[in-house]
């Protein structure tokens, strides 16, 4: 069976990964963390199945999740967790703006990505 037929597998739980809104791979895409020459085969997986992303995201419509250990953002500093905390939300409100859209796969990155993308492949 093809990949495509299969549909898209968390990594680390294995269970399907039903929506862009829940796709870890596709918000790190949207806030520039993985190429677009890399999206194709680059591993999926829940938002919530990584915790050291998904805990940088606030909103209200966002379940609250907490990494343990050193990936705590408790235990890093407070300007690069207000940074943090600033993209990956904006990556994540993003990715519910893009449901059911018709806007294609390369304008899913927020401007400021998309800008460094066509300043990197000119």
């Amino acid at each position: 069976m093809a990949k495509c037929d299969e549909g898209y597998r968390c990594d680390v739980c294995g269970e399907n990964v039903a929506g862009i809104t829940e796709s870890d791979l596709y918000l790190r895409y949207v806030i520039g963390h993985v190429d677009p020459e890399t999206l194709h085969t680059a591993a999926e997986r829940h938002i919530g199945c990584n915790p050291a992303v998904a805990q940088f995201i606030v909103d209200d419509e966002f379940s609250p999740i907490t990494a343990t250990g050193d990936f705590n953002k408790r235990n890093m500093d407070r300007c690069y967790v207000a940074e943090q905390e600033k993209l990956i939300t904006r990556g994540w409100q993003r990715l519910c703006k893009l449901v059911d859209s018709d806007i294609p796969i390369i304008e899913y990155p927020l401007p400021e990505v998309r800008a460094q993308m066509q300043s990197r492949y000119r």
